[in-house]
């Protein structure tokens, strides 16, 4: 049983976080711990790689609720597996292409239009009459619209 009684400092400084990052990270519901009789703080070592998941995915720019959803869904919320992650990082691949292409779409429409639909630039590549575009909402409607299509290209790209 030692070995499944890490403490928060030796899980923190395992994983090169700070003790609030991991108190942080538990309010949330992505770890979790139990308290000894002493009332302190104790982590099973397979939180270690709970751990490393949610850095990981935060590098890709995986947010904190879409790692704790994909976490909530492995049987009996359990540390992922090697195939876990295999699949995990396969759905959020999805994900990442589908943000990529929004991406690239917004960098080409920098140099020549904001997708606002505006009629005030001299050469717009978009044609408005009479500001059609007004009645889809305001601000950026264009880029609006290309963002939605990849939120929902993401779910149709998973079952595949």
């Amino acid at each position: 049983m030692s070995e499944a009684t890490w403490s928060v400092g030796r899980v923190a400084k395992r994983c090169g976080v700070k003790v609030s990052t991991l108190h942080f990270y538990e309010q949330k519901g992505l770890i979790k711990s139990w308290r000894n009789a002493g009332n302190q703080r104790r982590y099973k070592p397979d939180v270690l790689r709970r751990i490393a998941v949610i850095k990981a995915a935060q590098q890709m720019g995986i947010s904190l609720e879409e790692v704790k959803q994909a976490l909530l869904s492995l049987p009996d919320n359990r540390t992922p597996t090697v195939e876990d992650w295999r699949d995990l990082s396969k759905n959020w691949q999805h994900m990442l292409n589908a943000r990529i292409a929004y991406l690239q779409r917004l960098r080409d429409y920098l140099t020549s239009c904001i997708g606002c639909g505006c009629l005030s630039m001299h050469s717009c590549p978009l044609y408005n009459p009479d500001d059609t575009l007004a009645q889809q909402g305001s601000g950026a409607v264009i880029l609006q619209q290309a963002a939605k299509q990849c939120l929902v290209a993401t779910p149709d790209a998973n079952d595949g």
